[in-house]
């Protein structure tokens, strides 16, 4: 197999020089550039053949969903694209949307290996249209959009409408992401700092988060909340109960069993009449 023509794209010297240097310990990358910018970089894939790029995704002008989208509609065969970041929200909403691979700042010499090890196997099934799809993926885990569609709007050159609320939430654990569906979210409850998602495989997923920012996150027409600390996904309610006191418990599918506040009792007997 012929050499795998790279590309390093970041506004960083030394961070491109760093990972320059770095992937010189690969004799199957050939460094064709350092780029200082997206629009370098597209520019590069346009004109040559690029077989990888390393593209970070904080950038100014420009960011690297935006120049995947781009090198999307405008350079076939598509280059392999592996997302570096130095922030672990980016790192998240990559690895949300599928991405081939991502690594995070500063790169591990292991996991730099296992995301070469990847492409290699990437670009030998040559699957072109697959790794398109997963770049639709990107924007659809961005934008909620479904995939067809952006293919879709890609081939079009229509715009992308972004929408709200994401199927799923990545949650960082022991140093690997993991992606949770949303559906799958059972109740959420409130530990200090950190929301707890209860799903229906049994697992309990700790999220850093506050139920303000989650709540925003969760579309409202699936998920209530019950209490100040307590969110609840609708589907799951088996039952309503008023006690003695006047007070209301809430009662899911799995026996588990929440206490609504007064002040979320209309939204909650509202979400059950819809």
């Amino acid at each position: 197999m012929s050499k795998i023509r790279t590309l390093i794209v970041d506004d960083e010297p030394l961070a491109r020089k760093g990972l320059a240097v770095r992937l010189k310990s690969f004799p199957e990358l050939e460094i064709v550039e350092l780029c200082n910018g997206g629009e370098q970089a597209i520019a590069q894939c346009q004109e040559n053949d690029i077989d990888l790029v390393f593209l970070d995704i904080q950038m100014p002008g420009m960011n690297g969903f935006e120049v995947a989208r781009t090198l999307s509609e405008s350079v076939k065969p598509l280059p392999a694209i592996v997302f570096v970041t130095a922030f672990d929200q980016y790192a998240v909403q990559a690895f949300e949307i599928h991405a081939l691979d991502y690594i995070l700042k500063p790169v591990d010499d292991n996991r730099l290996r296992q995301a070469v090890e990847k492409v290699q196997s990437y670009l030998k099934t040559q699957q072109d249209n697959v790794h398109k799809k997963k770049l639709a993926s990107f924007v659809a885990g961005i934008t909620g959009n479904n995939c067809e569609e952006i293919l879709k709007k890609l081939a079009t050159g229509d715009t992308l409408v972004d929408k709200k609320y994401p199927e799923s939430i990545a949650v960082k654990e022991q140093g690997e992401i993991v992606r949770v569906s949303t559906a799958s979210i059972q109740w959420v409850d409130a530990a200090g700092d950190y929301m707890c998602l209860h799903c229906s495989d049994g697992q309990t997923h700790i999220l850093r988060k506050t139920m303000k920012e989650l709540e925003q996150e969760l579309d409202p027409a699936l998920f209530v909340r019950v209490h100040r600390s307590a969110i609840v996904n609708t589907k799951q309610i088996s039952k309503l109960v008023t006690q003695s006191s006047g007070e209301y418990l809430l009662v899911l599918d799995n026996g588990q069993e929440l206490k609504v506040s007064r002040s979320y009792r209309d939204k909650v007997k509202a979400a059950l009449a819809s």
